[in-house]
């Protein structure tokens, strides 16, 4: 599994953010814009029509399709229940009964004369939607959903696995470069979302989903050990889909990375506040990075800029992607014009940057991602 990063990850202490909540096809929104949400309200629903499930009555019972028709003791739109009788015939001057029975419940759709064969369709999936965050309607999608936003802190991670969850926070670890381990997952923390530094350990990941925690954010896991918690590898597709009881956020990469500083003190910052977390992730075309949500009491009145969006500029953060200084953040101090040429010959364009220790290095441009925040 590789190392690469996603450019421009946000970690923000601070925040406007809007999450687009909608239903997978038409149906009914039952809040109003203005209206204040929490997480867990549901913002609209609708219902997904079941399959229909062919019972072949003419081949059951032996007849020719119109007779099997003229068999059935039950009409277009009649709700029948599992093994109700749908049809019966009768051989040998009325000895012999022969019977259909329904193989599910469900409303009958379709009687077909040329065929014989009843459909039924199965009773409909209710689908709710709800706020996922804590804020306020700022849109309504007529028949489709809402725009719900509030204010707050933005974690932004590298990979993660697992669905929308709520929490309150928990910091057990003291440092970015500490581990989660089995004796640090406790009962208290059931539904709780935990925080580590550098990673957690697989038996801790798997103690951590016994006890009932909602989501474990730690910089980064062996792939093995995910592979492990999963019960099969990763593809290439989406993830957030994944039956497992607990999602997980990598902030950094895979194998041993702590977790960045800045990262780490802002999320031990919130401890003990509710939070929002998502491990869906997509690489590919319309990015999806997982993420760590915190809404706030308050807003500022005057809002610093929150973000550097996509301008490579002198005083971005920015994190090195590529050895030797893979992992390591800093800040750009010079951007030269100039291209350079590089010890593989090739000739970029790069930057120079001060890392956290004080180190000034020059890296091609193309080796770092944007921290935005």
């Amino acid at each position: 599994m590789g190392t690469a990063y996603t450019p421009g990850l946000t970690v923000s202490p601070g925040i406007t953010i809007r999450k687009t909540r909608r239903l997978p096809l038409k149906g009914q929104v039952v809040v109003n814009q203005g209206d204040q949400v929490t997480s867990d309200t549901v913002v609209a629903l609708t219902e997904i029509p079941g399959v229909i499930q062919t019972v072949r009555v003419a081949e059951i019972l032996g007849l020719e399709p119109p007779e099997a028709v003229n068999a059935l003791k039950v009409r277009q739109g009649d709700k029948v229940e599992n093994g109700q009788v749908l049809a019966e015939s009768r051989s040998f001057f009325g000895l012999f009964k022969t019977e259909c029975r329904s193989p599910v419940a469900g409303t009958v759709e379709l009687i077909s004369n040329a065929t014989g064969h009843v459909g039924i369709r199965l009773p409909s999936t209710p689908v709710e939607v709800t706020a996922y965050i804590d804020g306020t309607v700022a849109e309504i999608i007529p028949e489709e959903g809402v725009v719900v936003e509030t204010y707050g802190a933005l974690v932004q991670g590298i990979f993660g696995v697992g669905g929308e969850r709520t929490g309150t926070l928990i910091v057990p670890g003291d440092s970015p470069d500490a581990e989660i381990t089995d004796d640090l997952v406790t009962p208290g923390h059931t539904g709780a979302v935990i925080v580590g530094g550098a990673g957690i350990t697989l038996d801790a990941l798997k103690k951590a989903a016994e006890v009932g925690v909602q989501g474990v954010v730690v910089g980064a896991i062996t792939d093995t050990d995910l592979v492990a918690y999963l019960g099969h590898d990763i593809g290439v597709a989406i993830t957030g889909q994944e039956d497992i009881p607990t999602t997980l956020i990598l902030t950094e990469g895979f194998g041993s990375i702590k977790m960045a500083r800045r990262t780490f003190d802002l999320l031990k910052s919130l401890e003990g506040r509710k939070v929002s977390i998502n491990g869906a992730t997509q690489i590919r075309a319309g990015v999806i990075r997982p993420e760590v949500i915190a809404p706030l009491d308050t807003k500022p009145d005057t809002m610093a800029k929150t973000s550097k969006g996509q301008m490579l500029e002198v005083g971005s953060s920015i994190r090195i992607i590529r050895e030797p200084y893979f992992g390591l953040l800093g800040t750009v101090t010079k951007l030269p014009p100039e291209p350079v040429e590089i010890e593989s010959g090739a000739v970029v364009r790069i930057l120079e940057a001060e890392l956290l220790d004080g180190t000034v290095v020059r890296v091609p441009r193309a080796n770092v991602e944007i921290i935005e925040g």
